[in-house]
């Protein structure tokens, strides 16, 4: 097992040059950990990896699993850092990173959901580069997405830098304005949960059909683990996918046509529309205030 190597809040060793980024984590719950393993299954040197976690046993339990260094708080670790991934949750990422004092140029990462980067900006400065991101719950297993903005006049390589730090969890792609992150939250940051309730559905409708409910939810769950795989091949479109299974007179048509006139998709349309909405709320809510006005 390798020892844990957790360091006090100050002088942290000096190490040899590495080529490598340097990548400090301020927080280390599941979304840092999957970010974390991914990166050192990438060929990451895990002295290279930095991670502030005010819990000590969950501190303990990184320095064990992946061998990175740890520290109480931030502030300890951010030094010549090339990244800082802000990984707390969104109502006490301010107050984490308001210590906080980082070298210029450095890459700031935040997956923290709403939190914008003109809140950012101002818990920060200007001499940083930031990026925002949304990641989802699959980048646990390395299969997830992740959206990304970065506003204008940040460099490629900060931009680069954010980008293979969320490969290492799954696929990224970029986003041309910071409000179409409320869309990419609604679409796939709570994405997950739509299919867990289309799985859940299904294995109940399984059990009203008359099937054992340890038989439904393994065939409710094997079909949309087999469906996903075939719309991840990516070899047919997802729309001509339907349709090679929907034979006509058939039973697929004849439940599908009931989903299509119950109003399936404009109410998924009105869900996703909550979700960017209640996005755009927690935004508001999270957003630095205003100066006041001089008198």
């Amino acid at each position: 097992m390798i020892a844990a190597l957790r360091l006090p809040l100050t002088n942290l060793p000096v190490m040899a040059p590495n080529p490598a980024p340097t990548i400090a984590f301020i927080g280390g719950g599941n979304m840092a950990t999957s970010l974390i393993g991914g990166l050192i299954a990438a060929g990451a040197d895990p002295r290279t990896l930095r991670v502030a976690e005010p819990d000590r046993a969950r501190a303990a339990g990184l320095a064990e699993r992946f061998g990175v260094i740890t520290a109480d708080a931030g502030s300890a670790i951010v030094s010549g850092a090339d990244a800082v991934v802000l990984a707390v949750k969104p109502q006490q990422l301010v107050s984490a990173v308001a210590p906080l004092t980082l070298d210029a140029g450095t890459t700031v990462l935040s997956i923290a959901a709403g939190v914008r980067v003109a809140t950012l900006r101002a818990a920060l400065g200007d001499a940083v580069h930031l990026v925002r991101s949304m990641p989802n719950t699959p980048a646990l297993y390395g299969c997830g997405i992740s959206g990304l903005y970065a506003p204008a006049g940040t460099p490629d390589t900060a931009r680069a830098l954010a980008q293979s730090i969320l490969d290492a969890a799954g696929q990224t792609c970029w986003v041309d304005t910071e409000a179409d992150l409320d869309a990419v939250t609604a679409v796939s940051g709570s994405g997950p949960a739509y299919y867990f309730l289309l799985t859940e559905a299904i294995r109940e409708a399984g059990e009203q059909l008359g099937l054992a409910p340890a038989v439904a939810a393994q065939l409710a769950a094997r079909t949309l683990v087999g469906a996903a795989k075939m719309v991840d091949a990516g070899t047919t479109d997802v729309a001509t996918l339907r349709q090679q299974v929907t034979s006509k007179g058939g039973t697929t048509e004849a439940a599908l046509r009931h989903l299509e006139s119950a109003g399936l998709r404009p109410m998924f349309q009105a869900a996703l529309a909550a979700a960017a909405h209640r996005s755009r709320e927690l935004g508001d809510e999270l957003a630095a205030p205003s100066p006041s006005p001089p008198h």
